[in-house]
Parts: C-alpha cells; sequence; structure tokens
C-alpha cells in the first residue's frame, strides 16, 4: 500500500470522528429534553404526623369489690346512664352483718371491763395511800387499766372495719357515666380481691372521648401537648373530628422485637374536642396531628425537589452565588445557608453525614427561556404533598417536576427542555 493511500485512509477515519463527536455534540446541545413543570405558589403549608388507634373514654372506671361474696342484686343495664353514687350493685350481707354485730357485742365488753379496771385502780390507789396495799398490788391494777383500755381501742377499731366491709358489699358509682359493659351476672361469686380485680361492670364518662393513637418513633419527637389534630373513624366515614394533642408516652411499645418487622410507637392521647353522638369506645380511628404551621411561604411540590453531587463544578458555583446572595442577610443566616447548600459545618451538615448526604445538596431545576437552571435551596417544613423553600426560588417561578427518572438522573444545569403540555381533563373547558 503506498504513503499516499494510507494517508487517505487516515484522514478518512479522522474526519468520520469529527463527524460523529459534532453529531454528538449538536445533540447534546441542540437537542430538548421534555418536563412537567409546577409554579412555586405562595401560601399555607401544615406539617402533620399520622398515627391510628382506638376510641377510649377519657375517664374509665372499673367497678370491683373489695369483699369477697355472692352478687346478690344488680340494678343497671348495660348502656344505662348512671349518676355518682348511684347504687350499681349489692352483695349478700348476711355475713357481714353478723361480724358487725360481733364487733359490736365485743365493744360492749371492752367498755364493761375498762370501767372495771377503772374502779379496781382507783380502789387499789386508796388502799395504798392508807398502806393498806403494796406497790406491786397498784402497780398490777395500774396495768390492768392500760390493758383493758387497748382492748377498747382494738373493739372499736374492729368495729369500724365490720362496718365498712357491710357497706363495701353497696357497688356505688364513682362518677357520672354510662355502664359499657357487665362482666358478672346475679349469683355469681366476687372475689373481693384488692390486689386482683375482679371486675363487675366498667363506667365510662362517654361525653370526654379520646383516641389512643400509636405514633411512630421517628414523628413523636414532632408532637407536643396542646397540637391541634384531625379525627377521622372509620365507622363514620366523612366525618372529621377535631381533636387536641393531652398525653405522650414516654416509654415505647415494641412489636416484633428482633425481627425484620420490628415497629417501635409511643402512645399519644388525642381528646376528641367536637364529640359525635355516635362515637362509641373501641372503634377504629386514624388522627392526623398539625405539628406545624407556616402561613404565606413560598412552596412546591415535593417530586420537584432532587439532589444532586456537591463534587459538581456548576452546583459549587452556584452555591457560592447562592452564598453572595444571602450575605446581604445575617451572618447566622449566611453560615446557615452555605453549611446546608455545601455540607461543611453545623447542625444540616451533621446531619447530612450522618444520613450518609454529606456530598449532596437539595436542588431544584428553574426553567427560564426554555432551558433548565440548577438552583441550589434551603427547604422548611413539609406537608403530605408540597415542600417550603426558604430559598433560591421566587413566586410564579417555573419549576421542573417530573417525570422522576429525568429529574433524578439525567437533568443537568443549562440542558434545553421541552415543557409538556396537559392533556386537557374530560368534561372541562376548551
Amino acid at each position: 500500500m503506498s504513503n499516499k493511500k494510507r494517508l487517505f485512509i487516515i484522514l478518512g477515519v479522522v474526519i468520520l470522528l469529527a463527524v460523529i463527536v459534532a453529531v454528538n455534540l449538536e445533540r447534546q446541545s441542540g437537542s430538548s429534553v421534555e418536563v412537567t413543570v409546577e409554579k412555586v405558589k405562595r401560601g399555607t403549608i401544615v406539617q402533620t404526623v399520622s398515627g391510628t388507634g382506638k376510641v377510649q373514654p377519657e375517664m374509665e372506671v372499673k367497678i370491683s369489690a373489695f369483699v369477697a361474696g355472692v352478687i346478690k342484686k344488680i340494678y343497671v343495664k348495660e348502656g344505662e346512664r348512671v349518676r355518682k353514687g348511684q347504687l350499681l350493685a349489692e352483695l349478700d350481707r348476711e355475713r357481714y352483718v353478723a361480724g358487725l354485730d360481733r364487733a359490736k357485742s365485743t365493744l360492749k365488753s371492752a367498755q364493761a371491763s375498762l370501767k372495771k379496771a377503772r374502779a379496781d385502780y382507783k380502789r387499789m390507789k386508796q388502799l395504798f395511800e392508807q398502806n393498806l396495799a403494796s406497790a406491786a398490788d397498784l402497780e398490777n391494777a395500774e396495768a390492768n387499766l392500760m390493758m383493758a383500755e387497748s382492748q377498747l381501742e382494738q373493739a372499736q377499731a374492729s368495729l369500724r372495719e365490720a362496718q365498712d366491709s357491710l357497706d363495701k358489699t353497696r357497688l356505688l358509682s364513682p362518677i357520672d357515666g354510662v355502664v359499657t359493659r357487665l362482666n358478672k351476672e346475679e349469683g355469681e361469686i366476687a372475689l373481693g380481691s384488692q390486689f386482683q380485680a375482679d371486675v363487675i361492670m366498667t363506667v365510662a364518662d362517654l361525653r370526654r372521648m379520646e383516641v389512643r393513637a400509636q405514633v411512630d418513633e421517628n414523628d413523636v419527637v414532632l408532637v407536643n401537648v396542646g397540637n391541634p389534630a384531625k379525627i377521622e373513624v372509620d365507622a363514620l366515614p366523612d366525618t372529621v373530628l377535631e381533636g387536641r394533642v393531652t398525653e405522650i408516652a414516654h416509654s415505647a411499645q415494641t412489636r416484633g422485637l428482633g425481627t425484620a418487622e420490628e415497629v417501635t410507637n409511643f402512645e399519644v392521647r388525642v381528646a376528641v374536642v367536637t364529640p359525635h353522638p355516635k362515637l362509641r369506645p373501641g372503634m377504629s380511628a386514624t388522627v392526623d396531628i398539625q405539628t406545624a404551621r407556616h402561613d404565606s411561604v413560598l412552596y412546591v411540590p415535593i417530586q420537584c425537589l432532587t439532589a444532586r453531587e456537591v463534587s459538581d463544578s456548576t452546583l459549587l458555583a452556584l452555591a457560592k452565588k447562592e452564598r453572595r446572595k444571602w450575605r446581604k442577610g445575617s451572618k447566622e443566616t449566611v453560615d446557615q445557608t452555605v453549611a446546608e447548600v455545601t455540607g461543611e459545618t453545623g447542625a444540616g451538615a451533621s446531619t447530612r453525614k450522618a444520613e450518609g448526604e454529606n456530598n449532596t445538596v437539595e436542588v431544584v431545576f428553574v426553567v427560564r427561556d426554555g432551558v433548565a437552571k440548577m438552583v441550589p435551596v434551603r427547604t422548611g417544613i413539609s406537608s403530605d404533598t408540597d415542600i417550603e423553600l426558604l430559598s433560591g426560588v421566587k413566586e410564579g417561578d417555573l419549576v421542573v417536576s417530573g417525570p422522576y427518572k429525568v429529574l433524578s438522573k439525567v437533568l443537568r444545569d443549562g440542558m434545553k427542555v421541552k415543557i409538556k403540555k396537559e392533556k386537557p381533563k374530560l368534561g372541562g373547558s376548551a
């Protein structure tokens, strides 16, 4: 092969490669990516935490007998309203009446013994003063008197105890409420233990209800006593009740310990502020607790937010621009912005490092004149659908919202984009 022919072949290969490179460059610079966009809006963002649980009365009392006996009479039915102090049930009183009679008899005997001991002591003292009795005789009389006084006190205590036991055969309602459950029937035996409850019935105040909801450990740190809440009860469709957090448990409830399904929750009690006549104990409910609310703030749909590596030179340039923009503010604001954008220092950097995200920053892509501009942003609170933006954008900006693959992987700063037009909804106006 001649040198001239070899030269032509080399030149041909070089030209072909140049054409391929030029075509690729032209394709990259000239082609556009189809995207969907959302406007940056100003409005209210409400951050919520959700939990599920059961409806229960705030006040619920389990009625048990303190003394043992056969249930002689039950005066109420399940579902009946009762008043505080109303007689609910009565145990067989015969053995306790007999016990009270014995205590009264013992008391009378003790009183008689004391009377005799006092007379004996008085007489012995007179004899001692006349030298007709010894000191030992006087001491014995005094000891008998003290013993009689002690026996009287014991008899009085036994009488009070017998009277108390008799009184406890009558079970009275401690609150105004409704009998929600009857566990015993007439003729059954009430055990009457103070250490192991033998529940005869349950009385609850259904005017004050609450939801005892299970909230995930990662969300419960956002909840505070007094937070407002929305309550939805499965049995009451299309009904939303108002609620308020009244109590947050300090101990966790863990299910599936040591398994892949391990879940750690905390019980949060939400009082029902707007009661419903059909609300019943035991109904399943979902609570949405409002943990934060920001009014008149800029926000976009959550899917508009994405992340990019800090090592990207373009992103670093934008980060510097963001810093210059915020220099007019306070030093604290500037430092916080830079820390969150670059991951250098501060609480935001520590959080990202702990989460393994110290090399990324949050950004949105703002579309201007058919070009997507990558803008680092600071975020605030978020709702289920939207997220607050504290910097980087202004109201009315068009921000890329999808498709997800394009937004998360393909899109780069300065890339040309084509806004995809939404299809008109059926039945809508043209």
